[in-house]
């Protein structure tokens, strides 16, 4: 739906926007490749996952304030594409554990840490498919912002005051 929306509304509806897509790709796209080119460790990725994950913490909290019913509604909606990504890190999760166990069955330790590297490389693939996705789905939430809409079913959700 379009609503009436003052330009310093639509201001502070991007910030949440903006602040998730900088999230993606500071933490995820420049962050995570360069744990892997300085050859961290795995503990490395950690570094960035936590930091992202302390951008959505920030993006849950403010998004459970009331403001602005427009900027609030664009807050949640901000922090439903941080559950896509969170998803993704799910499944990478669970893969990246995965990996490690299978590489803990094999008897040489040298092949155990071949295929804990090719699997920790595949492994990452549902985030960076998250990722991809969530980008574009922000990009289209900031169209909705310069429009003054809100999507149907959060409106529906959280009708304004």
């Amino acid at each position: 739906m379009i609503y009436e929306v003052s330009d310093a509304e639509k201001k502070r509806a991007r910030t949440p926007h903006n602040l998730f897509v900088l999230n993606i790709f500071f933490f995820n796209l420049l962050m995570t490749p360069a744990a892997i080119v300085l050859n961290v460790g795995m503990y490395g990725f950690l570094i960035p996952l936590f930091c992202s994950l302390s951008v959505i913490v920030y993006i849950y909290l403010r998004s459970t304030k009331t403001t602005a019913w427009f900027v609030d509604m664009h807050w949640r909606l901000s922090f439903r594409r941080c559950l896509w990504l969170m998803g993704g890190y799910g499944i990478t999760a669970v893969l990246m554990l995965a990996g490690w166990l299978i590489s803990q069955a094999a008897a040489d330790a040298r092949m155990a840490e071949i295929m804990f590297t090719a699997i920790s490389r595949i492994a990452v693939l549902p985030t960076l498919l998250a990722v991809m996705v969530t980008v574009v789905f922000e990009a289209g939430a900031l169209q909705l912002v310069n429009k003054g809409e809100v999507p149907d079913r959060l409106a529906e959700q959280f009708p304004p005051g």
